[in-house]
């Protein structure tokens, strides 16, 4: 039987929130299609089977290499397959299907090294301004979805064909299936978010994180959200036992492993954002507020479009200023909030929540052309 549409959830827990949202949408606008939801571990399937709960026009299946993890904490991160020899496995399987959605770009190795008939559409699940765009695996797609206009432009200025881009708004922001993390925390106080990068030469965390928070603590002005990247702790394995230091404490709250740390209950809740260069702040200046930027290395940054974020909030390159720089940022807000409002638009488009029925409306224009 063929196929119409089959949706790749085959990585990271943070990739669902940009993929799920489209396939629901298509399903909805295009009740006569096939749908399958191809799953790398039980952790996806039983997440995806909660949402779509009888839908019949979906039907998840299993990928080569499929994982069965038992007793899995909903929406922690899990081991997945390898990924290489899942796809050479998977790729005769897809031989009948006309359109392959994804959210990362490992699963266009399929449509770059091997002839397939199916067109492959690739959502670009990263915002913000530090993105690999010279990848000859994005050429490869038949459509690549994008948040904004900006990314269009990157994406064209390296190659990548602008009839092949589509401009859809930020298909997060249309994920419904937020977990909205309780926070308990013992008083009323200004909430920071820290949230450091998982890859060491955009991260804080080697050099200043269990210090920061340290002095954010030691300050007793805050209360603290401290939910990195969920591939920190696999690249710096000594983030758990740290975290294991602040268990009881009723001023912190720590997540290391659910689905609140991907699905932007965190971005949501927090008051103050202490980072340096993930793309969560961009998820943050969907509302702006105060930020507050890390650069233990002196990064020569100005004008460096990597670094745009900075220009949302003070840098700190002074460890000792750190105290000082998070009690002015909410004072200091105004100055930044220009600022704020052009990096969240030009990095994220709309956020009105439309971008999946956009999204599926330009899948539903490569089916018809498959």
């Amino acid at each position: 039987m063929t196929t119409d549409v089959a949706f790749l959830f085959l990585g990271e827990t943070l990739l669902i929130p940009h993929l799920f949202p489209v396939m629901e949408a298509l399903v909805a606008a295009e009740p006569a299609l096939r749908v399958d939801a191809w799953v790398a571990t039980s952790m996806h399937e039983a997440l995806i089977r909660s949402w779509l709960g009888e839908e019949p026009r979906v039907r998840i299946r299993r990928a080569p290499g499929y994982r069965d993890l038992g007793a899995w904490e909903a929406g922690r991160n899990p081991p997945l397959p390898a990924k290489l020899p899942l796809l050479a496995r998977l790729a005769p399987r897809l031989l009948a299907t006309r359109v392959v959605v994804s959210a990362e770009q490992t699963s266009l190795w399929i449509p770059a090294l091997l002839p397939t008939r199916a067109r492959f559409v690739n959502i670009l699940h990263g915002a913000g301004s530090m993105m690999n765009r010279n990848d000859r695996r994005r050429k490869a797609a038949a459509l690549t979805i994008v948040a904004a206009e900006r990314e269009r432009q990157a994406l064209a200025a390296h190659g990548v064909d602008p009839a092949g881009i589509a401009v859809t708004g930020y298909i997060k922001a249309g994920f419904r299936q937020r977990t909205h993390a309780s926070l308990a925390f013992a008083h009323d106080r200004p909430t920071i978010l820290y949230a450091p990068h998982w890859q060491r030469h955009r991260s804080s965390w080697w050099d200043w994180g269990d210090a920061a928070i340290g002095a954010i603590l030691a300050s007793g002005r805050y209360n603290l959200i401290f939910a990195p990247h969920q591939r920190l702790v696999e690249k710096a394995p000594d983030v758990r036992a740290f975290a294991a230091t602040l268990a009881g404490r009723g001023d912190v709250h720590v997540d290391l492993d659910s689905f609140a740390m991907v699905d932007g209950s965190y971005t949501a809740a927090a008051d103050i954002y202490l980072g340096d260069t993930s793309s969560q702040v961009v998820e943050f200046l969907m509302r702006p507020r105060p930020c507050v930027f890390l650069d233990p290395r002196g990064v020569v940054w100005a004008g460096d479009p990597s670094y745009d974020m900075w220009t949302a909030g003070e840098v700190v390159t002074d460890l000792a200023m750190l105290p000082d720089a998070l009690d002015r940022a909410g004072a200091g807000h105004a100055a930044f909030l220009p600022a704020q409002r052009t990096f969240a638009v030009d990095s994220l488009g709309d956020t009105d929540g439309a971008a999946p029925r956009r999204a599926a409306a330009a899948v539903a224009r490569i089916l018809a052309t498959a």
